[in-house]
This record gives structure tokens, sequence and C-alpha cells, in this order.
């Protein structure tokens, strides 16, 4: 059998080997491609707090004596005037029948004195007594009359006493505590401001509160009256339903960050939710149902979309013209088709110039009184519209968009930003939907930006107005359609280093050949020189 040399079988085998090192592998895909779905996108803001009643009673005991009788406990419902406990009633029973025997004996010196005084005025008017005898029982009846009212006070005051002995629920609710027991002897000092010994507390349960501490950065989300969400370890898959109270105007700093009290009003059913329960409180921001949405990682500003456009592999200034050309022409046509309604809106304009008061149709009114010329074909119904809308906070579509930046740029303004205060800017920004005020949900929610979109193969850059997000996913308010695939990209950083490590892995090998190939293409060489 003839053998082949090993030198021999190393020439005829190292190109094929060569070849195949030598062979670049495809580009991998920087991007992770993500359809646009209808989703649902719920915005919550959590916070932490402890159970609380909405108001705790310290029921007192205006009754001095020993506790006889005590016919409730912890945890015990009781309803309005139901009896909670029993003090001695001896010393208060003796001084009510004290009281009595008083105001009986002053009643029958006032029958006396009435009779004295009617004797008195027979013999006066006969001349048979002096002034001063006269006078004399006149004092005598008005002292017996005085008695008489000073001890059916008197008499009063004994049944506010006894019946002081019988400490009633002055409210229906739960018993909490019970300051003292059955046997225990009590003083109760009523003349004093905060007369009165305390027994036991109560509250109603039927409705609870808890106070959370909400982050300053998501303060400005939570608004009076919006639901909440109430969980608690004892029942875990068991919520509970609520909505804020109020907004404590007086932040509280804890470890150098700074929150807000927020009281959260629950619905207590069944009375499950115990005071001093911990409790994680989920405020329901915003809820969007089965609408468009891009994963939150896909969008990009102006800022950052250079960078990102040359992880794709594109030019930047041309992702920035394109974009720039179909924004203007996205503006023609909602002028356009703004201004389609403009014959009717003069026809109504002539109209309503014939009434008194009625405003020129070719002028826009702005709220500090300034007054802007409209471009021709601009209904001023539409642009008061938009600036209404704009001035409230509410999201502007395309064509509101439009028409306000046609508008402003005829007057020397910007569509994009709004009255002092204001957080709209323009693409990009981090404000409402083309403009919109501080005091509207758009200062909180929404913006302009930019995506990459997968289309006929190729990525584009696609401008879009986004609503409320979850930070998971954000829902998409115009730039969009249902299917579109937009692109979800590593950031720069990572793309450069991962470039960086295959140029090196590249200049070890030599060109891209397998490690060590080029140390034996060297090491063969030689050989075959030698």
């Amino acid at each position: 059998m003839h053998r082949v040399p090993r030198r021999a079988w190393w020439i005829a085998v190292l190109p094929a080997l060569v070849a195949a090192g030598c062979a670049r592998a495809p580009a991998p895909r920087v991007y992770e491609e993500v359809s646009v779905e209808p989703r649902d996108i719920v915005v919550a803001v959590s916070a932490s707090g402890v159970i609380q009643p909405v108001l705790t009673l310290s029921v007192k005991s205006k009754a001095s004596g020993e506790i006889i009788a005590m016919p409730v406990q912890t945890g015990d419902e009781v309803q309005r005037g139901q009896l909670l406990a029993r003090i001695d009633p001896r010393i208060p029973k003796n001084d009510l029948t004290q009281a009595q025997a008083s105001l009986d004996v002053a009643k029958a010196q006032f029958e006396n004195a009435s009779a004295q005084l009617r004797r008195s005025e027979s013999l006066y008017k006969s001349q048979s007594i002096a002034e001063t005898d006269y006078e004399a029982a006149k004092l005598s009846f008005a002292t017996a009359r005085s008695a008489v009212v000073n001890a059916e006070a008197n008499l009063q005051t004994a049944k506010d006493a006894m019946e002081d002995t019988q400490v009633r629920a002055p409210n229906a609710g739960t018993i909490l505590s019970q300051e003292a027991v059955l046997g225990t002897v009590i003083s109760s000092p009523t003349k004093d401001v905060g007369g009165g010994t305390v027994v036991l507390t109560m509250a109603n349960l039927d409705t609870v509160q808890v106070q959370g501490l909400v982050d300053e950065t998501d303060i400005g989300k939570v608004e009076p009256g919006m639901p909440v969400t109430i969980t608690v370890d004892a029942y875990p898959n068991l919520p509970f339903t609520g909505n804020v109270l109020k907004i404590e105007p007086q932040a509280q700093v804890q470890q150098n960050v700074t929150m807000f009290p927020v009281l959260v009003n629950i619905f207590n059913r069944g009375h499950l939710l115990k005071p001093g329960m911990n409790a994680e409180v989920e405020v329901h921001v915003a809820e969007r149902l089965q609408v468009l949405a891009v994963p939150s990682t896909a969008l990009r500003t102006t800022s950052d979309m250079a960078s990102a456009a040359q992880v794709l592999g594109l030019d930047p200034v041309q992702v920035q013209e394109d974009l720039q050309t179909r924004a203007a022409a996205a503006d023609s046509t909602a002028v356009a088709r703004a201004g389609a309604g403009a014959a009717g809106a003069a026809a109504d304009s002539a109209a309503a110039g014939a009434r008194p008061g009625a405003r020129a149709g070719g002028t826009l009114r702005l709220p500090g009184g300034r007054e802007i010329a409209l471009p021709a074909g601009v209904s001023a119904a539409k642009a008061e519209a938009a600036m209404r809308k704009r001035r409230a906070g509410e999201a502007l579509n395309a064509e509101e968009q439009a028409l306000l930046r046609s508008v402003f740029a005829g007057a020397g303004g910007s569509a994009g930003g709004g009255t002092r205060g204001s957080r709209g800017v323009g693409a990009g920004g981090r404000g409402g939907a083309g403009g919109g005020g501080r005091s509207g949900r758009n200062a909180v929610f929404g913006g302009n930006y930019v995506v990459f979109v997968l289309r006929g193969g190729k990525p584009e850059a696609v401008a879009i107005t986004t609503g409320v997000t979850d930070l998971d996913y954000t829902e998409v308010l115009s730039g969009l359609s249902s299917g579109d695939k937009v692109l979800i990209l590593p950031s720069a950083s990572l793309v450069q280093s991962q470039q960086a490590m295959r140029e090196r892995f590249q200049r070890v090998t030599g060109g891209g050949g397998l490690p060590g190939m080029q140390q034996q293409q060297s090491g063969g060489g030689r050989a075959a020189g030698r």
C-alpha cells in the first residue's frame, strides 16, 4: 500500500482549511423585531402603610367608683347606646335620694311662704301690719322660690350622675382595647378639662384608612379620587379596593428621600382588615385597554437617535432629513385637511359677522389678549379648538399639531411650546403631544419619540406620539399601525465593544482564520524551506 507523505498531505489540505477559516460568517443582527400589538397598560404608583381606623373614640366614664359590670370584650361589635360598663351606683343613688328630699322640703317651704305672703298682702291692705312686715313676707317668698329652683337643679344633677354610672357606646363600632377591667376602682374628676377616666377604645371599621408614603417623583401622577388596590399579608390573594382621599401638603424626608403622605380610604368588607396590618397600596394612575403599544426599550429621543442609526448602519444625517421630510409632508396634508372646510367656515363667519359681538374670521385671540392672523385656508374654529385642548393638557392629534405649527409659524412663534409652565416641546421632547400645560395629565404622560421600523426589509426611522407607559410598554397614539415591526437595539456602547472584540479577534487570527492557523502556516512554510 502506497503511503502518502505527511508533508504532502498538509500541502493538499491546508488551502481548504485556510479558505474555510477565512470565509466570514454573515454579520449577526444587532436588533430584535417586535410587533406592534394591542395591549392593556396599567400605570400604578406603589406605596406601603399601616391600616388605621378613620376615627378612634376613647370612651370615658364620668362616674367614680368600682366597675361592677363590663359585658363587652375586645373585638366585640356594639351598637349605638349599648351598655359597655356599669359603675357602682350606691353613692350616686344616695345623692339622688337626698336631692329628692331637699326638693320636697323646698316645695313645702315655698307653699308656706306663698300662704304667708297672701296673708301679709291682706293685712297690709287693711293697714293691720307695717310695710316692713309686708316686705319681709315678700322676701321669704322669693327665697323659698329660689330654694325650689336650686333643689330641682340638684335633683337633675343627681339623676345625671346616676345615669353616668352606666357607660354606653356613643357610636356603632368595634371594641379595640380595654383600659379598665371588672373590679377596677376609677376616679373621674369631671370638673377638669380632661375629666373622665378612659374605660375602653372603639372605632367603626366599616371604612379604614392607609397613609402611604409616595416618592416625590411619582406624586405628580396621583390625584384625589383615583382608584386604589390594597393587599395585606394576611390575605395575599384577596385585594381590597379604595380611593385616594387626599395628598398631604407637607413632605416627609426618610433616608434622604422626599416622600409625600397619601391618605387612602378603604371599604373594609367583613371587617377583615384590622388596625395595625401592613398594607401594600397601588394607586391606579392610568389604565388603557387594548391600545397599540411598543416596548419602551424601542423608543429613541433626538439625543440618542444618531447612535441608534449608526448601530443599524444608517447615516444619522440622512435619517434626520428623512424625518423632517415626512413631518413636512404630514403637516401639508394636515393643513390642507384643516382648510378643506374653510369655505363653509368663511360663510359661517360672514353670517356671524352680522351679529353683534361676532369675532373676525381671520384672526385668533390668544389668552394674553394678543391677536394673530391665521394662514389662508385655516379655520378659526379649529384653531381655537386646538388651542383649548393644548391649554387643557389634552393630547393633540397629528392634524391639530400641524395646524398649530402653521398658525404659530406665521406669527413668529412655536407650535411645540405652550404658555408659561408648559412642558410641550417638539419631536423627541418629554412633554405632551405637541404641547400642554402642567395642569393636564399629558404633563406627566406622553411625548414624542422616534422608533426604528423594519419596512421592506430595511430599518426606517419613524416619529411617533406616545401616551401612558408602565415602563415595560408604551401606548402609541400616532405614527404606527398594528403589525408594524419595531426594532429593539442594544446600547451603542455594547455594539462598539462587540465590534472592537471582533476586530481584535481578526487581528489575532490573521484576517479571520482559525485560531492557531496562522502559526501553523508559518511553521509549515519554514518546514518547507528546510
